[in-house]
Order: structure tokens, then sequence, then C-alpha cells
């Protein structure tokens, strides 16, 4: 049963290729066999017709009921303004994201929607957790790096907790948030095949609790999805780049709400998280445990990597060569 003091919550799935058919259903499908069912499912397309036309035709069956719908990206192209599109069109209270190559297990929606009790919750995220193509996680691959690749990283914290910022794929927002900050800014995340940009999410958090100082945010482990590593991203090459670019999107983040509230939470995690990832890797190195050299390797060059993304973003940003703007997010239906 759910709770009535609790809004209905829309679930907002952004798709860009045809290349992950078969994830976008079963991530559909996973959010269909939720315990706690979801007043609807949005699948926001990022302008491709083809793609668009096929998902109309396979949810067909579901405009009468709403179930599932399926709408064209109506901003620019990239995640952040076909999430605005999918918030603009959303009937729930609520609104959870959920990444188009993950899927959420069954009690996922009825973990993230219990934080809202508290009415000064405001987000609520959850714990993603890597699912690697070749079927175990790469040697070298640090946990302290998983966000790289989308998942909850080594360094979080554990159980319900408050936090700064919740994660893009594995997310919810109470509407009240959108109506007080805006919607997500595009111009920081991700844009199809462009560079691996991210940070939108984090920045809209932070604006929120500017707009908002009285904001709760939590993350819930409890509310897990499984999130797919395709085999490129297994790659060292992958990984340095996307390190890069998270410094970029750190360098517009911080420009957005101030360094101070920008690298807050990153200043612990380079100073504490990472340096104790590199003991760790260096002692199991020399107890001959595989993987331990290159773990602790793989965190420098990473902390190298985003460090020189924040220094050229930096500049770009003074230089007025990257620019991002707050999407108005409007309503087309009251929430539940």
């Amino acid at each position: 049963m759910s709770d009535p003091g609790i809004p209905g919550v829309s679930v907002v799935i952004c798709a860009y290729t045809e290349d992950r058919w078969e994830d976008v259903l079963a991530a559909v499908a996973s959010v269909r066999a939720q315990s706690r069912p979801a007043l609807e499912t949005l699948l926001v397309v990022d302008h491709h017709q083809a793609l668009l036309d096929r998902l109309d035709k396979e949810y067909e069956d579901h405009k009468e009921t709403g179930e599932v719908r399926v709408l064209a990206n109506a901003g620019p192209r990239g995640l952040s303004a076909g999430r605005n599109t999918g918030i603009a069109a959303s009937r729930g209270g609520i609104v959870a994201f959920l990444d188009d190559d993950a899927v959420a297990e069954r009690d996922w929606l009825r973990h993230l929607a219990e934080g809202y009790a508290d009415p000064r919750v405001m987000a609520v995220g959850g714990r993603t957790e890597p699912v690697w193509a070749s079927g175990r996680r790469p040697g070298w691959f640090p946990e302290e790096f998983d966000w790289v690749v989308g998942c909850t990283y080594r360094g979080l914290p554990r159980g319900r907790v408050r936090v700064r910022n919740v994660l893009g794929g594995n997310a919810s927002f109470r509407r009240e948030a959108f109506d007080a900050a805006g919607g997500f800014a595009t111009g920081i995340g991700r844009d199809g095949n462009k560079r691996p940009l991210g940070g939108e999410e984090t920045e809209l958090c932070i604006r929120l609790g500017r707009a908002r100082p009285d904001a709760v945010l939590l993350i819930d482990d409890r509310a897990v999805i499984h999130h797919r590593v395709p085999e490129a991203r297994e790659h060292f090459r992958y990984f340095r780049t996307r390190a890069y670019a998270e410094g970029l999107s750190k360098a517009l983040v911080a420009r957005s709400v101030g360094a101070r509230k920008g690298l807050e939470s990153e200043r612990r995690y380079t100073t504490s998280v990472l340096p104790a990832g590199v003991v760790r890797g260096l002692r199991d190195a020399v107890l001959a445990r595989p993987g331990g050299a290159g773990r602790a390797g793989a965190i420098v060059a990473g902390v190298l990597a985003a460090a020189g993304g924040y220094l050229v973003g930096s500049v770009r940003a003074r230089r007025g060569g990257a620019t991002f703007s707050v999407g108005a997010v409007g309503k087309d239906g009251a929430g539940d």
C-alpha cells in the first residue's frame, strides 16, 4: 500500500539512440514491475525521429491509460533538456529519473518515496550498481572512481543520509523543487556522443539549496538500480577521458554556484577517500593481490586528468567560452 501522504511518482527515462533499444525496454519493464506503482513512465527521446516513432509504436497500447508516454525532447539536444521536457509533462508530485541503460530493483520507488514522508525533503537518490559487460570489474578499476561509469562510488555515505546532491541516473525530486529552483541547466550535462560531461544534477541541487535553505536532500542506498557498463567503458582510455570531462563540468558548476559550494564534497573526496584508495592499492600490490598497483595508479591518473579538465574549464569560463542556461520548467498537469 502507498502512503496516502506521499505524492504519486512520475518516472522519466531519457533515450537518444536505437543502439540501446533492448536496454530502454528493460528499463521501462523494471518501472512497471515496481512494488509501489509509478503514476506514469515518460520516455523522452532526444532529437531522434526513428527512435521516437519506434517507441511510440512499441507503447501504442498504453496511450489511453497514460501508463507509458513517449515524448520528443522539446528543448536543445542533450540530457538536461530531455529531463526538463519530462518534468514539464509529468503529473506526479514527485519526479524520478532512471537511466535508459539501467534496471531498477522491485522496491526502488518504494524506498525513494518513503523519504518524502518528511515535507522538508526535496530530493532522494539511491544506489547504482555497475553491470560490467565483461562479467566482472576490471582489476585495475578503482571503486573510488565508479562515478566514471555512472555508478555509486566508494566514499559515499551508507544508509539513508543527508547529502549535498543526488546522482542524476538514480534520483527523484519533489515537484516543488523545480518550481523553486528551475530545471536542469543545459550546457553542462551529456549531449549524445559529445564529450561525456556531467554535473548537471550537482548544479541543480546546490541551486535548490540556495532557493530553499530549509530543503533536505537524501540518499537511500536501499533504492537500487543496476546500470549496464558497455565494454568500451571498461578501458583506461574512457576512464581518463571521463575524468577529464568531469573536471570541465566541475569548472562550470563552480562558475554557477561558487567554488566553495561547488567543490565542497569534492574536497573531502580528494583529501580523504582517494588517498586511502591509493594506500589500499599499494598495500594490495605489496601483498601480491591482483590489480593493486593498477588501482593506485588509476586513482592518481584520474585525479590528474580531472584537475587538468578543471583548469582548462576554468580558463574557458573566465574567457566566456563555456556557457549554460537554467531551463525553465512549466507544468502540464497537477501534482497528485
